[in-house]
């Protein structure tokens, strides 16, 4: 779509965007970290624990019914993830992306607590039921605003030189976050007994998670503001009406990261251990490599990205790298092939998702004017995540119990895959815009 031209007229001389200093950027960048980190940190652990909860607030009449209540508790957080996107997305627009930050650590942190700290279902009942799918339905409301305000935030914090690098640390910091849930999921289950981690071990990792959320206040909340131009125009059906093709093609680019991160993070270690029957300490330490590999492969694509006149041949190559190689990686990995090969292809298959983390972000911003960034990012990576990424551990996990086939979760990314790159292709590129 050719972008409508926003003409700001008199509004120019009104906005005001003071040069990016280093310690803004750095600041910006351990703002958005902590923040993202501290949803990913919870997701991450929650798909590792995902059986027990199931077991403890969804009791049902066999323990694959329990586990698919649960998963279906994990994706109905990513049903609020539009509604997060349209209201703090537009907040941080209207209203400056400090704001909308500060609002969504704190709608994580009420969140999570109430996965720590409810009581289970032979306790309390379906109460208690009713309170960890709210506690998921706030978190979900966080992160739909959470991802636009904060990509927003750092490309706006640094030069258009840096850009892609600077983005590429929302890939960064959940891959962080990742692997700091994996090794505090791996210390509990190894140091508690099944019993203990049964009853309130598997609280402690949820428990850890909301030492750092005080921290992330604090510093949101003494932010510098990115967004000082006049926003009279950043209302929701105008972002819509105006970006209305450029929004459809965002969401359907989302479809290929959001689903290879969710089922191989997320899902990977349910997988491991229930399909293809590895030791649980394999499903650890593949969480672990594939959090690792994100948190380095992010920024140095990032940079790689920053040294390219335009965003989309590199994302076009890599896209058609991945396409290639997913079906025989993903049957190797189902195959059981041992701890090492398994490790690699994790590793491979989140190297390749890694690569257009901040290219693939720096694209759809720029695609937007700035008073319709925070919300226009916020639609394309909600929506996106929400239909393709949230319900996919229990899509692939019904898949696999109906078909009986450990390939039916590379059927499902393979098809997200092929949506993604016809949209990429269609995508508009704006290399550079403010």
């Amino acid at each position: 779509m050719n972008e409508a031209t926003v003409s700001l007229g008199s509004d120019a001389a009104a906005r005001v965007v003071a040069p990016a200093s280093s310690t803004q950027g750095r600041r910006a960048v351990i703002a958005a970290a902590i923040g993202n980190g501290l949803e990913i940190y919870d997701f991450t652990v929650y798909s590792f624990f995902a059986a027990t909860i199931g077991r403890l607030f969804f009791p049902a009449s066999s323990p694959l019914a329990s586990l698919l209540l649960s998963f279906a508790t994990f994706g109905a957080g990513f049903v609020m993830r539009p509604l997060g996107a349209v209201l703090i997305g537009n907040m941080a627009d209207r209203r400056g992306r400090k704001a909308a930050l500060t609002l969504t650590i704190g709608l994580m942190t009420a969140g999570t607590a109430l996965l720590a700290f409810t009581p289970s279902y032979a306790s309390i009942g379906v109460t208690a039921t009713a309170l960890v799918v709210v506690g998921r339905l706030l978190q979900g409301l966080s992160a739909g605003g959470e991802v636009g305000a904060a990509s927003a935030l750092l490309m706006e914090s640094t030069g258009k030189q840096r850009r892609c690098f600077a983005v590429s640390w929302q890939g960064a910091s959940q891959g962080a976050a990742a692997l700091l849930g994996a090794l505090t999921g791996a210390a509990v289950s190894a140091l508690l007994s099944p019993e203990a981690l049964q009853s309130w071990g598997w609280r402690v990792p949820f428990m850890l998670g909301l030492l750092i959320a005080p921290v992330g206040i604090y510093i949101r909340r003494h932010l510098e503001e990115t967004q000082t131009e006049n926003t009279a125009h950043a209302g929701l059906m105008t972002v819509v009406r105006e970006h209305r093709r450029t929004l459809i093609l965002g969401v359907l680019l989302m479809t290929s990261s959001t689903s290879s991160m969710y089922i191989m993070v997320f899902y990977m270690p349910t997988y491991l251990v229930n399909t293809v029957h590895m030791p649980p300490v394999t499903a650890f330490l593949g969480a672990c490599v594939a959090g690792l590999t994100m948190l380095v492969m992010s920024p140095l694509f990032g940079l790689l990205a920053d040294r390219l006149p335009r965003r989309k041949p590199l994302l076009i190559a890599n896209s058609i790298v991945a396409i290639s190689v997913m079906v025989p990686n993903f049957a190797l990995l189902s195959s059981g092939p041992g701890l090492p090969l398994t490790l690699a292809c994790i590793a491979l298959s989140v190297t390749l998702s890694s690569v257009g983390g901040g290219a693939g972000s720096a694209l759809m911003m720029e695609s937007l004017p700035r008073h319709h960034r925070a919300t226009g990012m916020s639609i394309m990576y909600s929506v996106g995540v929400t239909v393709f990424g949230g319900f996919a551990p229990l899509v692939v996990t019904w898949l696999i119990a109906t078909t009986g086939s450990r390939m039916a979760p590379v059927g499902y990314m393979l098809c997200a895959s092929l949506i993604s790159f016809t949209a990429l292709l269609l995508f508009p590129s704006h290399p550079g815009r403010d």
